[in-house]
């Protein structure tokens, strides 16, 4: 492959540039898809709830589609352990096939549920929409492992461009809610085709007939890869259609507009940070200095959990602010609800390094048996809590799971890796006391304000220790 490296200088990975890059066409397109749907939520709160329930089928697709496989084509192109250009065929016939067959099921799902006619046609377009990402991102995967997060960068920000500016066009002109629903399609196809064309004009991409006898042994080798990440999305996102039977597309609309903030803050780090960026690094050093592999977990852990604690903080006490607004006085039940999930953005970060560090470690069956298990426990707690209070039961069922799978993966990791030395959890504790401490000390001597500063500078504090601490063993290391 003739794609431009990036050159990292020795003992560094350039983590926070290649993350600025996807951070940056992330923001973009977070930022065209919240307007989008705070403007259908302000207007159109039916239709917002159908949109969102659409998406979430939508996002099952993909999983199912993915199944896991992009960490294993990360390993397999970080591995050398393949000629590129034929593992990108037998990944995308892979995972052609798992699309179709996914479609199909929505297809049965769509009409088992007996939704009316728009509400089909919305989860069939856009679905299908979202699931075309998975074919799409093998050829991010490839940039991803030669460090061009820029390039995909680019072509995601030029994507997200498109199609909503056809979502936005749609809804100014009065389309109806199905021709607004191809905004989507446009995007994934834009992006498909981007991606696709800057690997093809690099590599000579064909399928050799005589090679599709690996396709079967690369899908064994994926199985584990596959059942985890259809286990993973099922547990992510069946509370919602409990909540859907249970109290329609207004319970929906109220838990979309909670759980939207608090999932983009998760998705932020846990999808591009993680994903995209150190586990492709985690994957490397596993093979080549299992020592800086530790290391990097360790620092890593600290500085994920500094910043989760100011996010949770702010989202917490910021929550009426956010919701009114942004989404209007309609969404009362959104306020608590989004406070109820605020726990999410630790869990979610902490869980998917010791995930990444996992699969690096090649310990994917291990982390299996952990979803399975907390697939389980979701689906006891959505049958048990959500019939009896829809709105409360939806938010525990998923916080719950989020603890459960949380407590398996870290303290796997941190028995095998050492993820948190004891004197930092130590510290943690501490500063959460002393913040909880200060903020409701300045609310109630002072004013609200007041306390949500001085409540910040334990963690600051704590964070700014941290960081000092890191920059002494860099230097060290560097002598």
């Amino acid at each position: 492959m003739h794609i431009n490296r990036t050159t990292d200088a020795p003992g560094s990975h350039k983590i926070l540039k290649k993350f600025s890059y996807l951070f940056s066409a992330h923001w973009i397109r977070e930022l065209l898809q919240a307007v989008f749907l705070i403007y259908l939520a302000r207007t159109h709160k039916d239709t917002f709830g159908q949109f969102s329930l659409a998406l979430n089928v939508g996002h099952i697709l993909r999983f199912i589609a993915e199944c896991g496989l992009n960490q294993q084509l990360a390993t397999l192109l970080a591995r050398k352990a393949g000629y590129p250009t034929a593992l990108l065929a037998q990944f995308t016939i892979i995972k052609s096939a798992l699309l179709g067959l996914g479609w199909l099921g929505m297809l049965g799902f769509v009409f088992w549920q007996d939704y009316d006619p728009t509400l089909r046609w919305l989860i069939l377009i856009i679905g299908t929409a979202v699931g075309l990402e998975a074919l799409s991102s093998s050829f991010f995967v490839v940039y991803q492992i030669l460090g061009r997060q820029d390039v995909e960068g680019r072509l995601r920000s030029l994507g997200a461009g498109v199609g909503f500016g056809y979502g936005f066009a749609a809804l100014f002109l009065g389309f109806g809610p199905v021709a607004v629903s191809l905004f989507k399609l446009v995007e994934s196809v834009f992006n498909l085709l981007g991606a696709g064309v800057g690997v093809f004009r690099r590599v000579s991409f064909c399928v050799n007939w005589q090679q599709l006898h690996a396709v079967w042994t690369t899908w064994k080798q994926g199985i584990v890869f596959t059942l985890m990440a259809i286990v993973a999305i099922f547990f992510n996102k069946i509370n919602m259609f409990f909540l859907q039977n249970a109290a329609g597309p207004e319970g929906v609309a109220q838990y979309t507009v909670a759980w939207s903030t608090v999932e983009g803050i998760c998705t932020l780090v846990s999808g591009m940070l993680l994903g995209k960026v150190m586990f492709p690094i985690f994957a490397k050093l596993w093979i080549k200095d299992r020592v800086e592999f530790s290391r990097l977990g360790r620092d890593a852990s600290r500085w994920l959990i500094a910043a989760a604690l100011i996010l949770m903080f702010a989202l917490y006490i910021e929550s009426d602010r956010i919701v009114t607004l942004l989404y209007g006085a309609n969404y009362a039940d959104a306020i608590w609800m989004q406070q109820t999930l605020v726990p999410a953005v630790i869990l979610a970060y902490v869980h998917n390094l010791a995930a990444y560090m996992m699969i690096s470690a090649q310990k994917q069956t291990l982390l299996l048996w952990f979803y399975i298990a907390g697939l389980a426990v979701n689906i006891v707690l959505c049958v048990w809590l959500i019939p009896a209070m829809p709105l409360l039961g939806t938010t525990l069922a998923i916080i719950l799971t989020k603890v459960f799978v949380a407590l398996l993966t870290v303290s796997y990791c941190q028995a095998r890796f050492r993820l948190l030395p004891g004197a930092s959890l130590f510290h943690l504790g501490l500063t959460v006391l002393a913040g909880a401490g200060l903020y409701y000390a300045g609310r109630e001597l002072l004013f609200r304000e007041a306390g949500e500063v001085l409540a910040l500078l334990p963690v600051l504090t704590l964070a700014w220790r941290w960081r000092k601490e890191f920059m002494q063993a860099k230097a060290r290391a560097g002598a």
